[in-house]
């Protein structure tokens, strides 16, 4: 209860690099898995198809999150923070996320099949972990926010994603100023 009271969006954050137990705890709660048994998240999934791939946009590099091991792995060097939102502090706050939508994980095998009704089921779905980034920043006493305003195509462009992944929303986190 008291994360939700704290629960804000923030668009002021210092230069700080985050903390590396702040960042796993962060990428945990957006798309860790809490029950090994059956390999399920602490995010919801429409029909459990698990779309979502959680981009995590550091200075040094942009990373992809691995869940099954809890790892971040190295997909592009170098700082690529400015690709994530048009507003200009996102070039700035230490971390930005990025969820991206492999719409192949929901059978899809053509861009031209997608509809609406896919999206709005991965739109849902990274606003569920956007929400638990959120909670983590409220009780660590952090600053957050969820964006929409991306430069998709050139995301999509430097990290050569398929015609099958959407990016669909970003956030930016950093430790208050």
């Amino acid at each position: 209860m008291q994360a939700l009271q704290q629960r804000e969006s923030s668009r002021e954050f210092s230069d700080l690099d985050i903390e590396l137990q702040d960042l796993s705890d962060l990428c945990w709660a957006a798309w860790g898995i809490n029950r090994s048994e059956s390999g399920k998240r602490t995010a919801p999934s429409s029909r459990n198809f698990m779309e979502i791939e959680l981009y995590v946009v550091l200075k040094q590099g942009v990373y992809i999150y691995d869940a099954v091991k809890h790892q971040l792995s190295l997909t592009l060097e170098g700082d690529f923070r400015h690709l994530t939102g048009t507003q200009t502090y996102v070039s700035t706050a230490p971390l930005n996320f990025v969820f991206v939508a492999d719409l192949g994980k929901r059978g899809l095998t053509k861009a031209e099949d997608l509809t609406d009704t896919h999206l709005l089921s991965s739109w849902a779905n990274a606003g569920f972990m956007s929400q638990n980034i959120y909670l983590v920043c409220a009780s660590k006493n952090m600053a957050t926010v969820v964006r929409a305003l991306i430069d998709r195509e050139s995301f999509s462009k430097i990290l050569n994603l398929s015609s099958l992944q959407k990016v669909i929303l970003a956030q930016t986190v950093g430790y208050k100023p």
